[in-house]
């Protein structure tokens, strides 16, 4: 496959920060959405960022902007179809995804995708960390799934829009409908590499982690 184009979801409420965009938020003198520029342009082939509202806000960026064609706010998987339409338009196989307020994503978060998916006719993976948390996106295989880390293949994208015109909004529903599979990443001595900023006290942790990162 060739290399893939990478998409930032930033399209969320933010609605525990007080509203506004999460990934504007500085941590240790860098944005987020920077922090998170940094270690995924280099693994794409081009990147852009999924966003509702004003575009001219993320000007600055250099990237291009590309909002939900779902109206709703129905969650990540809108921002998965954006991304999905855009890569259809450069002649693009699939994207890999990443969340706005992970500042710590992995440096090999795309190989490690690609490895996963050899021998799926349409890659579809999702990045997981082992963990006990009981958590709403654990797979059989007991592993903790991140749904806004992914390889997403352009050639599911009508059925997604379908999918999600029909009232799908969990990602792990419609990845398990299409045999998704997991790529894992090692979360070592309690560090999760796809740690968010959702809370004042998650910046504040944040923090602390920035020297481990």
């Amino acid at each position: 496959m060739r290399q893939p184009l990478g998409v930032i979801l930033a399209g969320g409420l933010a609605s525990r920060m007080g509203g506004g965009d999460k990934g504007r938020l500085e941590l240790g003198g860098q944005s987020l959405i920077l922090r998170v520029i940094d270690r995924l342009a280099p693994q794409v082939a081009a990147l852009a960022l999924n966003a509702n509202g004003d575009p001219s806000r993320f000007a600055d960026l250099g990237l291009p902007v590309l909002p939900d064609s779902i109206a709703g706010h129905v969650g990540p998987l809108a921002g998965v179809l954006a991304g999905l339409d855009w890569a259809a338009g450069q002649g693009a196989e699939a994207i890999v995804t990443a969340a706005a307020d992970t500042p710590f994503l992995p440096c090999d978060l795309v190989p490690r995708l690609l490895l996963a998916s050899e021998g799926q006719a349409h890659p579809l993976v999702l990045a997981a960390t082992r963990g006990s948390a009981e958590t709403r996106s654990k797979s059989r295989s007991g592993l903790i799934r991140h749904p806004t880390f992914g390889l997403w293949p352009v050639a599911l994208r009508e059925d997604l829009r379908a999918a999600l015109l029909g009232g799908l909004k969990k990602v792990v529903l419609w990845t398990d409908a299409h045999d998704g599979r997991e790529a894992l990443f090692p979360s070592e001595d309690g560090f999760d590499p796809f740690f968010n900023v959702n809370t004042p006290e998650d910046l504040r942790r944040a923090e602390a982690l920035l020297e481990r990162a």
